[in-house]
């Protein structure tokens, strides 16, 4: 438990240490390209996480489009959305559950770089949530969703929700699945006690509007869902320690 205690205090004091440069950005926003905005939100993310002594693999970056996507990811645990900020390599707005807008110099990062606030519990709010999610999309900001809807807290993966990719149909952009894996075990598997873990985190092909036009959006869930899940079934952890290709591993 100390080990953990201090993990957030070190992640607490990173993120307190961005406030300057936070001033400086929101003065000159609309002077910055996308990619100097999001320096901060990586570069923290990834200090954080090689803090917990996990090692993060990344697949297929070589298979991002140009441009603004969706990308659809599943969610274990926690440390997911820092392994996305850190690894995915393309600057990224996330919708959020609104409590996160209470978090002080959190909440401000995230609005920079696009990300969304949603209440869940408020139906009227949430399509509102949405249609911000597609607007920005059009206007060039890549956004992830996590059509489970809230953690699965281990290997297993929740039925994806279909309201959600609304916001590539609506915005006609790319649909890039995420898979995932080893998350759960820094935190959730260890019952709130982060612990090093080995994540792997793949990029799989992108589908393009001309592939997906013509469906609606549970079939889209669909067919997203047994991309990751195939992915997921096929990366057990003596494939995530010997296999190679395009892939880079990275602690930073």
């Amino acid at each position: 438990m100390i080990r953990t205690i201090k993990i957030y205090i070190y992640a607490s004091l990173l993120v307190l240490g961005t406030y300057f440069q936070l001033k400086r950005v929101q003065k000159s926003v609309n002077q910055l390209t996308k990619e100097e905005i999001f320096i901060q939100p990586r570069s923290v993310s990834k200090k954080v996480m090689k803090r917990t002594g996990s090692m993060v693999m990344v697949n297929g970056q070589e298979k991002l489009p140009k441009g603004p996507v969706l990308f659809v990811a599943n969610h274990q645990g926690l440390f997911d959305i820092l392994t996305l900020l850190g690894h995915l390599g393309k600057p990224v707005g996330f919708i959020a559950k609104k409590e996160i807008q209470k978090l002080p110099i959190i909440a401000s990062w995230m609005e920079l770089v696009h990300c969304v606030f949603i209440d869940r519990t408020d139906r009227r709010q949430s399509v509102k949530a949405i249609h911000q999610g597609i607007k920005n999309l059009k206007s060039g900001h890549s956004m992830v969703i996590f059509p489970e809807g809230t953690r699965s807290r281990g290997s297993s993966l929740n039925p994806f929700k279909p309201g959600s990719f609304q916001l590539a149909l609506k915005a006609n952009v790319p649909i890039v699945p995420v898979a995932i894996d080893g998350t759960y075990q820094m935190f959730e598997e260890r019952n709130g006690r982060i612990s090093p873990s080995w994540v792997t985190l793949t990029i799989e092909d992108a589908i393009f509007p001309e592939e997906y036009n013509g469906k609606n959006s549970s079939e889209i869930a669909e067919q997203v869902q047994s991309v990751i899940k195939r992915r997921l079934q096929i990366d057990g952890a003596d494939d995530r320690m010997t296999s190679s290709g395009d892939q880079q591993v990275s602690t930073t």
